[in-house]
């Protein structure tokens, strides 16, 4: 397995082609403003070789028998399905930031399954080539992307029937040693800093969309690939002096739309390609493998959260007050109950056809239904619990600044530093910094990553109201209701 350092240096060997801002970012390794979602993937190959994390960090691989990292791993057990999530809320609370290898994890998973069931049926040999592909991922520890969400253009129309058919990712040439593909995925989580990304469609298709029923594994420096960085809230205090303001100086998220501009694809890294009936499944597997995931990692951010929330009441002097340590009770009772779904959905799984193991689908998108509410409560409380100088303080440069502005000599800095002072014993500084991180948590680029990913990550609150619809079984519980009532 990789260390921290061994991945970072992978990196700088990939090329991958990223732009940021207009420009080509030569060398995005160290740029001030992805370097922190860089040191998030690191921290999990940092743990994986940490003794006191090995049971949640380090999994027996049933394809090899070796020990690899567990973001690689294929769920033997319900078990297994436990210690994701554990291990999630774990980097959550390492990181308070998205730490990226989830959506790879849960792609293995999905596309595992599925290809199992595609070769049953059709007689392809898709699930024989992912398996030589993972083994390839397991054994060399790489971070891999899992690559779902498409533009989708007019949301009306069904993938063939869009104007733009670059609009869903597609096939524009059949070769007889792989395909050429074309278009765009979204929103794409840690792709940036990924060595590989497996693709996967985006939505139930049907015969007229054979060409957009497509799965497949890319380097993410393939020729024909590219990234453009997605913006996030306040990111550019990433890159000013100093280390105060950004409120997370070495964590943080990262989002990318990932072009791809006619890419060969060889037919041993092909694992779908126009059996249009079995795209819904990998679709629905996938989804519900990453709702699972957010009551893990969602839950160790929460963590987070919560304790910068009772730093700022201690050091506003309110911590003992029955109204802060109630809003402290309930953002405890939120996060838990967020983590006891993930739990829950865990401990029902079940072995699919292929032998990995599938979370209870109905309680996944339970989970990920309170992930949408959830966290925008946890981060209304931190907010009233910080109180308003979270948005209004001065920025580092006027606490440090030695410009004189007061009658008697006094500086910029030190104006500041007296007129926000607190407590005695609590440094202006401490608090400072315990404002701007719950700022950048509840409002900055963390919120990207906390608050909004919770609402529209693994899908939009609809999706998991609809799958709820699907799998909450309404007919057997009215059959319940009709024998206890005398119903005939």
């Amino acid at each position: 397995m990789m260390t921290a350092k061994e991945y970072i240096d992978s990196l700088r060997k990939l090329k991958t082609r990223v732009y940021m801002f207009g420009e080509k970012i030569e060398n995005w390794v160290d740029h001030p403003m992805i370097r922190p979602s860089i040191n998030c993937v690191a921290m999990t190959y940092a743990l994986a070789q940490d003794p006191q994390y090995e049971d949640l960090m380090i999994a027996t691989s049933n394809l090899t028998g070796r020990k690899i990292n567990r973001f690689g791993h294929l769920h033997q057990s319900a078990e297994d399905l436990v210690k994701k999530v554990k291990m999630q809320r774990l980097m959550g609370q390492k990181t308070a930031s998205c730490f990226q290898r989830c959506v790879g994890m849960d792609a293995f998973n999905a596309v595992y399954s599925t290809t199992y069931e595609i070769d049953e049926k059709c007689g392809t040999d898709y699930h024989e080539r992912f398996k030589k592909f993972l083994i390839m991922v397991q054994d060399e520890d790489l971070t891999v992307d899992g690559a779902m969400t498409d533009p989708k253009g007019d949301r009306s129309k069904a993938p063939h029937q869009q104007n733009d058919p670059d609009m869903f990712v597609h096939v524009v040439e059949r070769r007889e040693d792989g395909i050429v593909v074309r278009g765009a995925k979204c929103h794409q989580t840690g792709s940036i800093n990924s060595h590989w990304h497996i693709f996967m469609p985006t939505i139930a298709m049907g015969e007229k969309d054979k060409d957009y029923a497509l799965s497949f594994a890319c380097p993410s420096n393939a020729e024909g690939i590219y990234m453009i960085y997605g913006r996030q809230s306040c990111d550019t205090r990433k890159m000013e002096e100093g280390c105060i303001d950004v409120g997370n100086a070495k964590f943080g998220g990262q989002e990318a739309l990932v072009v791809l501009d006619n890419v060969f694809i060889p037919n041993e890294y092909i694992f779908l390609n126009g059996e249009y009936e079995f795209a819904g499944m990998m679709v629905e597997r996938f989804a519900g493998y990453h709702r699972q995931s957010y009551g893990g990692c969602k839950v160790g951010v929460g963590d987070v959260v919560i304790g910068a929330a009772a730093l700022a009441a201690e050091y506003n002097g309110v911590e003992k007050a029955s109204a802060v340590k109630d809003k402290l009770i309930e953002m405890t009772h939120l996060n838990e109950t967020l983590y006891s779904c993930g739990i829950a959905c865990s401990c029902e799984g079940c072995p699919t056809k292929a032998g990995n193991y599938q979370i209870d689908l109905l309680l996944a998108n339970v989970c990920k239904q309170n992930v949408t509410r959830f966290p925008y409560e946890i981060v209304r409380l931190a907010e009233d619990i910080a109180g308003g100088l979270m948005v209004t303080m001065p920025s580092e440069a006027d606490f440090n600044s030695d410009t004189v502005v007061g009658r008697e000599g006094e500086t910029i800095g030190e104006i500041c530093n007296k007129y926000f002072a607190t407590r005695e014993g609590v440094s202006t500084e401490d608090r400072q910094r315990v404002l701007r991180f719950l700022e950048n948590m509840c409002l900055g680029a963390a919120a990207v990553g906390y608050r909004t990913e919770s609402l529209h990550g693994a899908g939009s609150p609809q999706a998991q109201r609809i799958m709820i619809a699907r799998q909450g079984d309404i007919q057997g519980k009215k059959k319940l209701a009709k024998n206890i009532a005398g119903i005939r």
